[in-house]
């Protein structure tokens, strides 16, 4: 079978390269823009950088080409102010203490220190492990109940039950939603083991991230770590060191989650001690916001608002294989890209929507959603002006589009509007396929939805266990935050133009809207909606 999958795969490739030859001149200047987002002179786009100032600079006056009017604090862009913490990982450890012997830990290898949070320069904490670690009483969860967690450092499984609905797993398996769970039990700690299976960056490769820097928004209220003294992600083929003498291993924890059944939780006969050094700094970055003014004047004053990531990860130390550039073409360039060819067109066309639409570049994405959880939070527009927010993010056009994935598709009544959308334009659509990878809450419209505003975000869809479904596997292995995310890469044109075509007819059909948009009466996201309108 899987040879039939690759025969095929590689079939749709060619295909893909065959169509891009065909592609209009509006995919052709959307793939113009990424060739410039991506290119190693912007080096990698990371947050803060030279690069990303460069590419920030490149969006604003590709929004003043479309004639939009800058929506940013200083002209199209919106200062962010950011602390940085960078690991020293030669003068920090990691160890297990059972039985009075210290195991030490390798950082980088065993495990790494995760400094997001403002860490303790030294910690001894017991273990304890929750199972999926989630306390949710509407549900009658709770993975502490009987547990002592007052101090101690929670060992969980990065992953939700699959009984709990696809949002419900997003929003409660998010690491902010987590720690708030974790705090009010009293621990002051975090050990993060994820599932083999649903991680979609091997450790092999993430783990060589650990030693850039880590931000977060120098606006303290803003900040969901308050209080972790301790995060730690262990490396799951060493997971089992944990549970030595605990009478359970980590293979067995796994194939319960695996077969859907309930995970147990139990005190670790171990404590954890650490050391931790950091270095410090502050550090400035851009959103960039512009606006096309609705026409209806009892309308014009509310906002569709269409966002998308220009950051990325910046570049590699050492060099991999002789490349250091991160050059994110499909992360999150062609996103970018995206809401820069949708303004050109809307411009050409001369549409002229009843509300406003808002075109937002955010940055500090691959940092913890911080720049649209800023921007969220400090609008450069009205909070209660803001009726829904479009996001895109690594849509991924691989192979031709017949089916439009949408993330949040049943939480609101935006659903009605993608598929008439979709409909229209020949296309099936579909929920998330996979909601075990809680791809809802991982990019940046999880910060509008937390402020009570409808929110999407689409890719393009596939079905289980197809051709499509293994180029999307092979290229999220192999390509997802690596250098090989680059120019040299084989890319539909044709489901890019076709993707480029739903958002702004989505984004119309949004604005010509009688009524705002609201949250479904079953959302369990409708809770958040007083946010929106305060």
């Amino acid at each position: 079978m899987r040879r039939v999958l690759f025969v095929t795969a590689s079939c749709l490739v060619a295909a893909s390269i065959l169509l891009a030859a065909q592609s209009t001149p509006g995919a052709k200047r959307w793939f113009s823009h990424i060739e410039v987002l991506a290119s190693d002179a912007m080096e990698g786009r990371d947050t803060g950088s030279p690069g990303h100032k460069r590419a920030a600079d490149y969006v604003a006056s590709v929004f003043q080409k479309a004639g939009l009017e800058p929506a940013g604090v200083n002209g199209y862009v919106q200062p962010v102010q950011l602390k940085t913490r960078r690991i020293l990982e030669a003068q920090s450890s990691l160890a297990l203490v059972r039985d009075g012997k210290t195991e030490p830990l390798t950082l980088g290898e065993d495990a790494n220190l995760s400094v997001r949070s403002e860490p303790a320069p030294s910690l001894d904490a017991p273990l304890v492990f929750v199972g999926y670690g989630l306390n949710v009483p509407e549900r009658q969860i709770n993975d502490f109940e009987g547990l002592s967690m007052r101090g101690a450092v929670a060992v969980h499984i990065a992953a939700t039950p699959a009984a709990l609905p696809g949002p419900l797993q997003a929003h409660f398996g998010s690491a902010g939603e987590r720690w708030k769970m974790y705090r009010a039990a009293g621990a002051v700690g975090t050990i993060s083991i994820a599932n083999p299976k649903s991680m979609d960056i091997p450790w092999a490769r993430s783990t060589l991230a650990r030693l850039h820097p880590q931000m977060a928004l120098a606006d303290a209220s803003l900040d969901d770590t308050a209080g972790q003294q301790l995060a730690v992600t262990m490396n799951p083929a060493h997971a089992e060191k944990l549970f030595a003498g605990s009478g359970h291993t980590f293979a067995e924890m796994l194939a319960l989650a695996d077969g859907g059944r309930p995970v147990p939780h139990f005190a670790l006969p171990a404590h954890i001690t650490a050391t931790v050094h950091v270095e410090r700094g502050e550090v400035e970055s851009q959103n960039v916001a512009a606006v096309l003014r609705g026409a209806d004047p009892q309308r014009r004053n509310e906002f569709v608002v269409l966002s998308a990531h220009l950051d990325h990860l910046g570049l590699a130390d050492p060099p991999i294989n002789g490349d250091r550039v991160y050059n994110g073409a499909m992360d999150n360039a062609s996103g970018i890209a995206a809401l820069l060819e949708i303004a050109t067109r809307l411009h050409e066309s001369g549409a002229k929507p009843a509300r406003s639409v808002a075109f937002v570049a955010v940055t500090g994405e691959e940092k913890g959603l911080l720049g649209s959880r800023y921007f969220a939070a400090h609008p450069t527009i009205a909070r209660s002006s803001i009726v829904a927010n479009v996001n895109t993010d690594m849509f991924l056009p691989l192979f031709a589009m017949k089916t439009l994935m949408v993330l949040g598709l049943d939480e609101s009544d935006l659903g009605q509007d993608i598929r008439a959308v979709a409909t229209g334009l020949g296309l099936g659509v579909q929920a998330d396929p996979e909601p075990q990878r809680n791809r809802f809450v991982r990019s940046d419209q999880y910060s509008f939805i937390r402020e009570g505003i409808p929110a999407l975000a689409m890719k393009v869809g596939y079905e289980p266990n197809t051709a499509e479904a293994e180029i999307a596997r092979k290229w999220t292995a192999e390509r997802y935050h690596a250098v090989s995310d680059d120019l040299a890469q084989p890319i539909d044109l044709s489901a890019a133009d076709k993707y480029v075509d739903v958002v702004r007819a989505l984004a119309v059909r949004i604005a010509n809207r009688t009524d705002r948009p609201k949250w479904n009466e079953s959302s369990f996201f409708k809770r958040f909606a007083k946010a929106g309108t305060e």
